[in-house]
C-alpha cells in the first residue's frame, strides 16, 4: 500500500494541465535564481546586500516577520470547522495546514538568509550548539516555529493517510493536538513580536500594543492570502468549496481588519499626543525626517489600501461579491506586507544610536533571493496542495469525495 500511495502521489506530482507545468516551471526557475544569487551572498557576504551597521535587519526580516503571519493565519480555517464544527471548512482546513507548513519553511529561510555566517546554524540546534535556551528570545523563536512545523505536518501526514485508505480520521485522537494548535499559531507570532518590542533602544518597536497588532494583521493577511488561492483551486479542480466557507473567512478577516486598524490609531495616538524624543521613528516612517521621506509614500499606501479593504468588507452584500472581495483580498496582503515589513522594520533602525539616518532599501540581490524563497514555499505549497486535492477528491487513494472527514 505504501508504494502504491508513493507512486500515485508521483505520479500527481509530475502530471497536470499545461498551466500547472508552466506554473511549476516557472517556479522553478525563480528558485534556481535566488539560489545562484545565495551562493553569490554566501561569497561576498552581508555586505554584498544593502544592509549596514545602521540597519542590520532588512528585507530577509521584513518577509520573515509577514510570513509569520501567513503562518499564523491556518487557525482561522481550525477554530470554526474542528472547534465550532462548521463543516463547510472542511474541505479547505488540511489546505491552510499545508500554507502554514509552506510559510514557516520560508521563514526558517529567511532567518537562515540573515545570518552572517549560515554555517554556525547548527548553534540554533538544542542539545548541540549553545542554544542559550531560555534566556534568548531568538531561541524561542526557533523553538515556537519549529513546534509548529511539527504540529502542522503531523495533522496534515494523519488526515492525508486516513483518507488515502477511505477511513475517516479520528478527530478525538487528534483534538489534543488541533486544541494545541491554536495557542502555537499566536505564540509564533508573539515571541517573534516579542523580538522587537524587548529591544529598549529601539522605542519605535518598544510598545505593548505590537503582539496583539501582529496578531490581528495576520488574521487579515493570510486569509486573505488563502481566500484567493481557494478560488483558484475551486476553478482548476473537483474539490468541492462552497461560497459559505468563503464567506466565513471573508467575516472573520473583517472584523480581524478593524482591531489591525484600531490598534494602528491607538499606536499613531500615543506617538502624536505624547510628542517625546522618540517620535523620530514615526516622523521617518509618515512624515520624513531631515529630508529623508522614501518610506513615507509607502506606508500611506498600505493605510490607504488596508482602509478602502475594509469599507469593501465591512458591507456584506459588498463582501459577498467576489469580484470586490478579490479586490480587498488583494489590497490587504499588499497593505499588511508593506505595514509588516518596510513599515515596521526599517524605520526601528532610524536614526541610530548616535543619531544617523541611512535610508536602506534592498538591492536586487536581496530581492531575487527573495524571490527565490517565495517560489521555493510556493512550490511546497502547490505540491502539497495538489496531492491534498487528489487524495480528497478520490483521484488517489480510497477516499470517497462525498464524505465529510
Amino acid at each position: 500500500m505504501v508504494i502504491d500511495a508513493i507512486n500515485g502521489i508521483v505520479r500527481t506530482v509530475v502530471s497536470g494541465s499545461k498551466e500547472y507545468k508552466v506554473w511549476m516551471g516557472f517556479l522553478s526557475l525563480l528558485a534556481l535564481v535566488g539560489i545562484a544569487f545565495v551562493f553569490r551572498q554566501v561569497d561576498q557576504g552581508l555586505i554584498a546586500t544593502n544592509m549596514r551597521d545602521d540597519v542590520s535587519w532588512g528585507w530577509y526580516i521584513a518577509n520573515f516577520t509577514f510570513l509569520v503571519g501567513v503562518a499564523a493565519a491556518a487557525v482561522v480555517l481550525v477554530i470554526p470547522y474542528y472547534i465550532y464544527k462548521f463543516e463547510p471548512i472542511g474541505e479547505i482546513v488540511l489546505i491552510g495546514e499545508i500554507m502554514a507548513v509552506a510559510a514557516v519553511s520560508m521563514c526558517l529561510m529567511f532567518i537562515v538568509l540573515d545570518m552572517g555566517s549560515p554555517e554556525r546554524f547548527w548553534h540554533l540546534i538544542p542539545m548541540i550548539g549553545i542554544f542559550n535556551f531560555p534566556q534568548s528570545i531568538l531561541t524561542w523563536d526557533v523553538v515556537v516555529l519549529n513546534m509548529y512545523l511539527v504540529l502542522n505536518l503531523t495533522l496534515v501526514v494523519y488526515a492525508l493517510s486516513k483518507t488515502y485508505a477511505g477511513k475517516s480520521y479520528k478527530t478525538k485522537l487528534i483534538m489534543p493536538l488541533i486544541f494545541f494548535s491554536v495557542p502555537a499559531a499566536i505564540s509564533i507570532h508573539t515571541v517573534t513580536a516579542f523580538l522587537y518590542l524587548g529591544a529598549p533602544a529601539r522605542p519605535f518597536w518598544n510598545t505593548a500594543v505590537l503582539a496583539p497588532r501582529f496578531i490581528a494583521s495576520a488574521f487579515c493577511s493570510g486569509p486573505a492570502f488563502m481566500l484567493i488561492i481557494f478560488q483558484i483551486i475551486r476553478k482548476t479542480t473537483k474539490l468541492n468549496i462552497t461560497d459559505a466557507a468563503l464567506h466565513k473567512v471573508a467575516e472573520i478577516v473583517t472584523w480581524c481588519m478593524a482591531v489591525n486598524l484600531f490598534l494602528l490609531g491607538s499606536e499613531v495616538f500615543k506617538e502624536v499626543y505624547s510628542a517625546t524624543a522618540h517620535i523620530e521613528p514615526f516622523n521617518y516612517l509618515w512624515h520624513g525626517l531631515r529630508g529623508h521621506d522614501q518610506l513615507v509614500p509607502w506606508i500611506w499606501t498600505a493605510l490607504i489600501v488596508n482602509s478602502i479593504a475594509f469599507l469593501i468588507l465591512i458591507v456584506p452584500s459588498i463582501r459577498k461579491n467576489f469580484f470586490m472581495l478579490n479586490i480587498a483580498c488583494v489590497f490587504i496582503f499588499i497593505g499588511v506586507y508593506i505595514e509588516k515589513g518596510m513599515g515596521l522594520i526599517f524605520p526601528g533602525f532610524i536614526p541610530s544610536t548616535l543619531g544617523a539616518i541611512y535610508d536602506y532599501m534592498p538591492n536586487a540581490m536581496e530581492l531575487w533571493i527573495s524571490l527565490g524563497v517565495w517560489a521555493i514555499g510556493l512550490l511546497i505549497f502547490t505540491v502539497g496542495a495538489k496531492i491534498c486535492i487528489a487524495i480528497k477528491t478520490g483521484e488517489i487513494g480510497h477516499a470517497d469525495p462525498s464524505a465529510h472527514h
